[in-house]
């Protein structure tokens, strides 16, 4: 896949109806909302539980389900984007979105969830490549740094969002296992209206190939790409913990069968995430992998804190500490990535970029739902938690290392 992608000229931009701006502000959106819907189910499983009366292990398998799905296309089709143009991808990404939003809203069976949560998935992981790949294509100032804070913000603030929004309309609203998904077709309707119109920024096109191809990475950017891999591995794995069993352990520790109590937790995560990566947007790289990675080790300790000891405050303050350090360290991990990808290798980099991410998100996940029944809930979060926190403080280390006038490193990261 070496096609190459640079800004369309005038005629290419005139054929569609989208300025700069907006065709920007549009593929950003595509990643906070297929975030926000890949969190719009969390609310409902215990729901789910309840009607088809299966176990903790099930439940964390239709949850890692999706995340698979997103690794499958990202391993198969990550660079497709290089290829066959980001529109295109975005187009049938996203029609396919509403169909999964359909499934879900129409779901009788676990089976429903599964097949759904797996198509959901192979569509976000196209959408995800693609629409991160067209960040750095359509920034009309070719900006970066400004593309990785955007990234990462819309990132954590549609993880937040999904679930507290979910959460209100499973609490308040009639039809709770239909209306939340109306909503996501509504909103992914108005996104594919956008890619409809906006400009296609890849002018080599051609056929994709047939056989799969495994998104690589350049030997040039394999060292930031370490150390971002690095920081996405112990920042994500704790957000896939709590978007697979963090609302039922904040219903349990605060005594509480309010979904909206359940999601607050989830959004404190994912809320704090954002802001503090508005906050400490334009700090080095080295600095945010590091002190977010320090903070998130230290708001880890305080969540296996709050299950040890039966107390919702304390998984409060965890989580907002924590959600804190997961968006700075997940800033400065993708934004020094982002610095030094080349423009023919986007698609195909962010996608191995969101592998690892994925897999951070699902694996974590996958073994507290089998840890869960025999454990329990809380020795399982205790369990996991000292270990994401652990290696939190790996990722702090080596990205200290990597702070300018500091003796050479494993791994180098450009500020």
């Amino acid at each position: 896949m070496s096609a190459t992608t640079i800004a369309p000229p005038p005629s290419h931009r005139t054929r569609r109806t989208l300025g700069p701006w907006p065709a920007y502000a549009l593929v950003t959106s595509v990643i906070g909302l297929a975030l926000f819907a890949s969190a719009t189910p969390s609310p409902l499983y215990a729901t789910y539980r309840e009607l088809w009366g299966f176990s903790p292990t099930v439940l964390t398998l239709v949850f890692a389900v999706y995340a698979f799905g997103v690794l499958g296309s990202l391993l198969l089709a990550g660079g497709v984007s290089d290829v066959v143009g980001r529109r295109p991808v975005l187009i049938a990404s996203l029609a396919t979105l509403i169909g999964t939003s359909v499934l879900f809203a129409s779901a009788g069976s676990v089976a429903w969830l599964f097949v759904a949560r797996a198509v959901q998935g192979v569509a976000t992981g196209l959408a995800l490549g693609a629409a991160s790949a067209a960040m750095l294509d359509l920034h009309p100032r070719r900006d970066p740094a400004g593309v990785g804070l955007a990234n990462g913000v819309v990132s954590a603030a549609g993880m937040g969002l999904g679930t507290f929004v979910a959460s209100v309309l499973v609490e308040h609203a009639p039809a709770p296992r239909v209306l939340p998904y109306l909503v996501l077709v509504v909103l992914f309707a108005i996104a594919l209206a956008g890619a409809l119109a906006m400009p296609e920024p890849v002018r080599e096109r051609s056929r994709p190939r047939l056989t799969p191809q495994v998104p690589r990475v350049p030997p040039a950017v394999r060292r930031p790409f370490l150390l971002a891999s690095l920081a996405v591995l112990s920042s994500w794995s704790i957000g896939g913990l709590f978007l697979a069993l963090g609302p039922q352990l904040a219903a349990s520790l605060f005594d509480s069968a309010d979904h909206v109590v359940a999601g607050s937790v989830v959004l404190a995560l994912c809320g704090a995430g954002a802001l503090t990566q508005l906050a400490f947007g334009r700090a080095a790289s080295w600095r945010c992998a590091t002190g977010g990675s320090v903070a998130l080790s230290a708001g880890i300790a305080l969540i296996v804190a709050a299950a040890a000891l039966d107390s919702g405050p304390l998984l409060l303050a965890g989580a907002l500490i924590g959600g804190g350090g997961f968006g700075v360290a997940f800033l400065g991990a993708l934004r020094a990535l982002s610095v030094v990808i080349p423009p023919t290798h986007r698609a195909e980099v962010m996608s191995a970029f969101y592998v690892v991410a994925y897999a951070s998100l699902s694996l974590p996940a996958v073994l507290a739902g089998a840890l869960s029944t025999p454990l329990g809930l809380e020795t399982t979060f205790e369990v996991i938690g000292s270990v994401v926190a652990v290696l939190a403080l790996v990722v702090a280390l080596e990205a200290w290392r990597t702070r300018p006038g500091a003796a050479p490193a494993t791994v180098t990261v450009p500020t």
